[in-house]
């Protein structure tokens, strides 16, 4: 009896823990958690442009998503694509940029932008946190702000493939086009060492032999691309977004086999 006493009692005390359980915290406390280093630009963000990605939010709920889309977040290049249905054809697209936007607010809004879409590949654009003005983005900041868009579409979509789109070289923000290479530098660099990330080159096909942008590509504020400045972008995102698609296609058949 003593024996069937102690077994019982040992029993107890291995399996009682007075520590709280992990599951036991809310969810919402754990999103705040590992977004914490966002409060510092939060209330800009939202001052500046909330009332846009309100209008976003209104899109997502009177129109459908297409079947197996793309989904391209980020700035006016994103959002002033108007060909962009035909250019990236026949994939289907979400088109969810907004003019002006920085790493930092779509970071903010990250959630916001990606959670309401189901996607196969997601592409992003962003070209303002360095233009040649004190209030620039550091590269490190920067880096946080692509992690954290990263990881919220890991945690979306684990095995949709995200493409990080080279920053265009435009002569509007050519005194800061050395810095801007260094962002483009660290977005190759993240694509090469993050699994399921993928770098769009783009910067080089927009620039003359003698290494000047290319005035033709763009509209009168030489900062937006024209026309022919489009139709070369699509050509060049979507070969990169086909390479990559197939090969992960490839992979899964031989996987099958």
């Amino acid at each position: 009896m003593r024996l069937i006493c102690f077994a019982l009692l040992l029993g107890l005390t291995m399996t009682f823990d007075p520590r709280p359980l992990p599951a036991q915290q809310p969810a919402a406390e754990s999103k705040s958690d590992g977004e914490a280093f966002l409060d510092d630009y939060r209330e800009a963000a939202t001052e500046r442009w909330e009332e846009e990605i309100r209008k976003l939010e209104t899109k997502d709920r009177e129109r459908a998503d297409p079947p197996d889309p793309i989904l391209f977040i980020g700035s006016s290049s994103i959002r002033r694509w108007d060909s962009i249905v035909t250019d990236m054809a026949p994939y289907k697209v979400i088109q969810r940029g907004y003019g002006g936007s920085k790493f930092s607010n779509v970071a903010v809004f990250a959630r916001r932008l990606i959670e309401p879409h189901e996607y196969r590949a997601m592409g992003v654009f962003v070209a303002n946190d360095v233009v040649g003005k004190p209030t620039d983005h550091s590269l490190e900041q920067i880096e946080l702000f692509v992690r954290h868009i990263i990881r919220v579409s890991k945690s979306h979509q684990p095995s949709a493939p995200v493409f990080l789109i080279e920053v265009t070289p435009t002569a509007r923000r050519w005194e800061a086009w050395p810095k801007i290479r260094q962002v483009n530098a660290l977005l190759r660099e993240l694509a090469l060492t993050t699994p399921g990330i993928h770098f769009i080159a783009t910067a080089d096909y927009y620039l003359d032999p003698q290494g000047q942008p290319r005035t033709e590509l763009f509209v009168e504020d030489q900062l937006h691309l024209n026309e022919a400045g489009y139709d070369l972008w699509s050509r060049l995102i979507r070969r990169r977004i086909d390479d990559v698609l197939r090969m992960r296609a490839d992979f899964e058949a031989d996987k099958a086999d």
